[in-house]
């Protein structure tokens, strides 16, 4: 996917201005910068969330798996029913329930998202975007809340389960990238 002059603002404030990166097929790349520079704009431009003022976005996945910086879970559905909201059956209830087992979940599978703890929802929001599946993952700061054993395997469960998707990550943690493998990090 390559991103070339994307500029975008808002109320005539400038967000984004003049943003290239190429990101190829299966790379890992963690984009670094202070609060406020337009890494989560940046996103939602690459989801098709926002439409650029100028530039383009070529090379696209059809799908895409999002992780949000919020959870953006349904509160009154369990961690199952937060995955199949978007997988509907293309992932049957089983496979769901052994990926959040993976993310150290096992005894929470069926509890309503509103009585996770913080780092709990922020796993079952992982999952979802991993079990989405696509040609890439976008991860807004996808490690918050969680400590570092919890960090690292939840970093080993999305290398293990990307199926070569390109993941584009935005953080403000050098563990963050240490995590997902030495990824290459770009300071934007």
């Amino acid at each position: 996917m390559k991103i070339e002059h994307l500029c975008k603002s808002f109320d005539g404030k400038v967000v984004l201005e003049d943003v290239s990166l190429h990101l190829p097929d299966g790379a890992v790349v963690c984009l670094m910068a202070p609060s406020g520079r337009g890494k989560t704009t940046l996103l939602r431009c690459i989801a098709g969330l926002e439409k650029p003022d100028g530039g383009q976005i070529t090379g696209r996945p059809e799908r895409i798996g999002y992780v949000f910086q919020e959870d953006r879970l349904c509160d009154g559905f369990s961690a199952v029913d937060n995955i199949r909201l978007v997988t509907g059956r293309a992932v049957s209830e089983s496979e769901i329930r052994r990926h959040l087992e993976e993310l150290g979940l096992a005894g929470s599978l069926d509890q309503p998202a509103r009585e996770l703890s913080g780092g709990m929802r922020r796993r079952v929001a992982i999952g979802r975007a991993v079990c989405y599946g696509g040609g890439l993952l976008l991860l807004d700061e996808p490690f918050k809340g969680l400590d570092d054993a919890a960090r690292q395997q939840t970093a080993d469960y999305i290398l293990r389960h990307r199926s070569g998707a390109a993941i584009l990550c935005v953080t403000h943690d050098k563990e963050d990238a240490a995590a997902l493998g030495g990824a290459e990090i770009v300071t934007f």
